[in-house]
């Protein structure tokens, strides 16, 4: 492992964070629709993201709208990975790739709910979350039977939404259940340093994710707990049948 100083790379998180957070600005549901010569933030809950597509398009296209969203969560992350890995914090035994690669997933997030190419009124950030956490989790090359966690949460979170007809709450616990197994991994990588700058910012990045895909979905929370909340039927979905 190469020792870097943060004070001698600082500029690179800024310049991966800006970088993301554009990426994070393309929204391929808005893309999508266009291409069908409509526009998904006038349709159904207005909202330009998998769900809202898949009520107004099909389960095919909402497909296809999770897919796009789940690699631009990842996409920015993996390079970061790829570029930093191998490089250690000096002082603090953080692995520089841990650090780079939430601040851009992070950073991928913020631009996808709050973009400046649309007036700071994006999607709900799930599904780049998904993706976010995907890439990330499979990286952890220590565990070589991560992936198979992350694929069994996704099928669990996929399966709830199935079963509950619960769309919202059947996503945010998903993306709960990754960032916990990400701190756990962190908690067990860094257990001896655990008050250091740097690893405190690390668990500071996953709880500012879960609290902006939670704060995204406040409506949604309120509604539910009020018995007012939509349901999402996979099945009814899954046979052509589209709702509002």
């Amino acid at each position: 492992m190469k020792v870097v100083s943060a004070s001698d790379i600082w500029y690179w998180f800024i310049v991966m964070a800006v970088v993301s957070y554009f990426v994070g600005c393309f929204n391929f549901a808005l893309l999508i629709s266009k291409i069908k010569h409509k526009d998904v933030r006038r349709m159904g809950s207005g909202n330009p993201g998998t769900m809202n597509m898949s009520r107004q398009f099909g389960l095919a296209i909402g497909g296809l709208t999770l897919l796009c969203d789940m690699v631009k969560g990842g996409l920015t992350l993996l390079i970061a990975y790829l570029l930093c890995r191998g490089y250690v914090l000096a002082g603090s035994g953080v692995l520089f790739s841990d650090l780079a690669r939430y601040v851009c997933g992070v950073s991928v997030i913020i631009g996808h709910i709050y973009p400046v190419t649309m007036r700071f009124r994006g999607g709900k950030g799930i599904a780049s979350t998904l993706g976010m956490y995907a890439f990330a989790l499979c990286c952890e090359t220590e565990y070589p039977w991560m992936a198979a966690v992350v694929l069994g949460i996704l099928l669990l979170t996929l399966f709830y939404i199935w079963a509950s007809e619960w769309g919202s709450m059947g996503s945010l616990l998903g993306v709960s259940l990754l960032a916990a197994t990400q701190a756990i991994v962190f908690y067990v990588r860094y257990a001896d340093n655990l008050f250091n700058g740097a690893v405190i910012t690390l668990f500071a990045l996953l709880l500012l994710d879960c609290f902006l895909t939670w704060f995204a979905h406040r409506k949604n929370i309120l509604s539910l707990l009020a018995g007012e909340e939509h349901h999402t039927s996979v099945k009814k979905l899954s046979h052509g049948k589209r709702g509002q």
